[in-house]
């Protein structure tokens, strides 16, 4: 437990710090994806969600506080508009790390730091291929890989409109572990989240086969 700990040193004074998380954070807001090492990446996720908090707040205090932390001030109506609307039923968690090997050189834990769906969101294009690959798997079982390819997708929709009511522990097509980071990316998304989803688990699947 961190009490009293507001953010970690980061071998900085306080203005360093202050100003290189800034402008992570501004970085991640401009390209919603960043690489850099692990300690910042926590550090720069933790300044992230309560800046993102202010966007969901949209009054003028909270305006007037993410203006002064952030260094680009372009990226307000991002804030305040994509942001606030894309995350105005998520309750927090706006954020997710990735490890990502060790920096060459200082051997520095590297990670990819990224706002949770964006749209080149990490876990949606990991758990779409995880989909495609066991939809791959079961129809195997039944079918020629000449069959798949002809047919493509054409059930993946109604696989994925199904996993989605079952629990972890119920039988399914898809791997309870799918099936949970499958529930997991589509619980705050739009409605038409299911069917972009099943689009790309489809593609992963015919050129798998």
């Amino acid at each position: 437990m961190k009490h009293g700990i507001a953010f970690r040193k980061l071998s900085r004074t306080t203005s360093h710090r202050m100003l290189m998380l800034r402008n992570l954070v501004t970085s991640l807001f401009e390209h919603e994806q960043i690489k850099t090492t692990l300690p910042k990446a926590r550090e720069t996720a933790r300044m992230a969600e309560k800046i993102i908090t202010l966007g969901k707040r949209g009054d003028q205090a909270a305006h007037a506080r993410a203006a002064a932390l952030l260094l680009n001030p372009e990226l307000l109506p991002k804030l305040f508009g994509t942001f606030a609307k894309r995350y105005a039923q998520r309750p927090g968690g706006y954020t997710r790390i990735h490890k990502f090997g060790n920096r060459p050189g200082d051997n520095a834990p590297h990670a990819v730091l990224e706002l949770v769906d964006n749209p080149r969101d990490i876990k949606w294009e990991i758990t779409s291929r995880a989909v495609g690959w066991d939809l791959l798997r079961d129809k195997l079982k039944s079918k020629k890989p000449v069959a798949i390819i002809n047919t493509g997708a054409e059930d993946t929709l109604d696989v994925i409109t199904a996993e989605r009511k079952l629990t972890f522990v119920e039988s399914g097509v898809l791997r309870p572990q799918t099936r949970w980071n499958l529930q997991k990316v589509l619980k705050f998304r739009d409605q038409s989240s299911p069917l972009l989803l099943s689009q790309k688990a489809g593609d992963y699947m015919v050129r798998t086969v």
